[in-house]
């Protein structure tokens, strides 16, 4: 490679500028993820900061790897700033200062990558076909539980399209961002070889994981379990700053009910994520009525609510739960995974009281126990349930199978309005079919709702802010695919055994 080009003296002899750069060429990966969907500029602009990674310092390789981070998170993630301004109704330096808090946070978990690759590679492209791809998804497996976690804007789900994903039964997303990494770092030692051999063995390197991941898509990890199931997803279409009127509970009770009734002869209806705005109690008499229908017709009803129970506390603790009814008795999943400032709020009392003075959401909801007995269908069908964005946390899923046949997010994405999240959220449901090799159903207050096939294929969508009523087939499955068995431990064990020994192989050379 003609490192006497001007443009890669860059990052040391214009340091701003090239930091500059790499903002941009982060900022632009965005695209590679919905509603984009341009997958292959992910390796194409990771291409330069995996070329700075391997010729500065560890230093100035974090400080690249940083600007990268932050400009991907920054574009990534903007719609914070609506869930927490526009429809939180926190002041606008309140959301700025989370939107872009979260993105510094993130981008700080990437430099440390960058500053990995750079430290244990010493500038050798061969070195980098391992430590690159071991850094780059040991970075994004740590901000997927650091702080709670936020795995959102991994590259493997903007590869759910292409020859890549038949990783993801195998090794999860994070092995799809593994085989990403490996062949863009193949890229750069196929560019700088320095013979042919070395030359047709990068060549290889970039060849294959494309060519292996294609041989297995064409795997069929699970088989079919029983008949197919006729299911209806039911999405009122409510906006979010009228959800919560109480002119609009009877307008949407009466929805979610005379649309289930005109779906009688569907097994499973589902309603989205706290699809009736209050507590179960308080709509005790509604959901009775709900549950008789359901039973006349042998049917499933699946929706969200507000769970008051008193287990546990003499004063009720409030859940945010999907409920099932038609079976033999009322079923509830409690969700495990809360949104820190969205469903808790991990601050002291002063602090939980100024936010109260500010009309700002201070109460915690209550956290579901880890693990939960599975919702179960009249017929014996079980589901692997998700609210909201717990789907974007794979391996926290993994006791639900090989038992659950069929998958259920539920979901509230009008928090974010008519931005990229919804089809990011989409995105990341897609990869959970995939890795599980299960159907899933999915639902929201208003879009985007969507049939999904075992193999992440998107069977139907419907539109968003529209009130839908989505009919199909579904094909219950059975089996486990290799990452439901073992989860992400196959792939982030590799990562930490080769940074581990690269670590020592560059203490034992100093």
């Amino acid at each position: 490679m003609p490192d006497t080009h001007p443009i890669f003296l860059l990052p040391a002899d214009r340091p701003r500028l090239s930091r500059l750069i790499a903002f941009a060429l982060g900022a632009a990966t965005t695209l590679a993820f919905e509603p984009f969907g341009w997958s292959l500029l992910a390796p194409v602009l990771l291409l330069p900061l995996l070329y700075i990674c391997l010729t500065a310092t560890p230093r100035d390789a974090a400080g690249h790897a940083f600007w990268f981070g932050f400009g991907l998170f920054l574009t990534g993630t903007y719609w914070i700033y609506i869930s927490v301004h526009v429809y939180g109704n926190a002041a606008l330096w309140i959301a700025l200062l989370l939107m872009v808090a979260l993105a510094l946070l993130m981008a700080t978990i990437v430099s440390i990558g960058g500053w990995l690759i750079s430290r244990l590679s010493q500038g050798e492209p061969w070195l980098l076909l391992l430590v690159g791809p071991a850094a780059w998804v040991f970075a994004e497996w740590v901000r997927g539980w650091i702080l709670t976690g936020f795995p959102w804007m991994a590259l493997g789900y903007g590869q759910i399209d292409t020859l890549l994903a038949g990783w993801a039964p195998v090794l999860g997303v994070y092995g799809v961002s593994l085989m990403l990494v490996l062949s863009t770092s193949a890229i750069l030692a196929t560019l700088m070889a320095s013979n042919g051999r070395e030359r047709v063995m990068g060549l290889v390197a970039l060849v294959l994981p494309w060519l292996v991941g294609g041989l297995l898509a064409l795997v069929d990890w699970t088989e079919a379990d029983g008949r197919p199931l006729k299911a209806t997803i039911l999405q009122a279409g409510v906006s979010q700053d009228k959800k919560w009127d109480r002119d609009q509970l009877r307008p949407i009770m009466e929805f979610y009910h005379s649309a289930t009734l005109s779906a009688a002869d569907s097994d499973i209806v589902l309603w989205p994520e706290v699809a009736i705005p209050a507590v179960n109690d308080q709509v005790e008499s509604f959901i009775a009525r709900v549950e008789s229908d359901a039973r006349s017709n042998g049917q499933t009803v699946l929706f969200g609510i507000l769970e008051r129970s008193f287990e546990r506390s003499e004063e009720g603790r409030i859940y945010n739960s999907v409920m099932l009814v038609g079976s033999d008795e009322r079923q509830s999943y409690r969700k495990r995974h809360l949104v820190p400032f969205g469903e808790y709020f991990p601050v002291p009392a002063a602090v939980r009281e100024w936010m109260k003075m500010q009309n700002l959401p201070y109460a915690d909801l209550a956290k579901g126990d880890d693990v939960q007995p599975l919702l179960t269908a009249a017929d014996g069908t079980r589901f692997g349930v998700a609210i909201c964005y717990e789907d974007a946390y794979g391996a926290e899923q993994l006791y639900a199978f090989p038992d659950a046949g069929i998958l259920i997010n539920v979901s509230n994405d009008a928090w974010f309005g008519d931005s990229i999240a919804p089809h990011q959220h989409l995105e990341i449901a897609r990869m959970r079919s995939l890795e599980f090799g299960r159907p899933a159903l999915r639902s929201t207050n208003t879009g985007i709702s969507a049939f999904i096939a075992a193999d992440g294929d998107l069977v139907q969508a419907g539109r968003q802010f529209e009130p839908e009523f989505l009919t199909g087939n579904l094909q219950p499955r059975r089996g486990m695919t290799p990452y439901a068995s073992s989860g992400n431990w196959p792939v982030i064990g590799l990562c930490m055994a080769i940074l581990g020994l690269l670590w020592i192989r560059n203490r034992a050379s100093l």
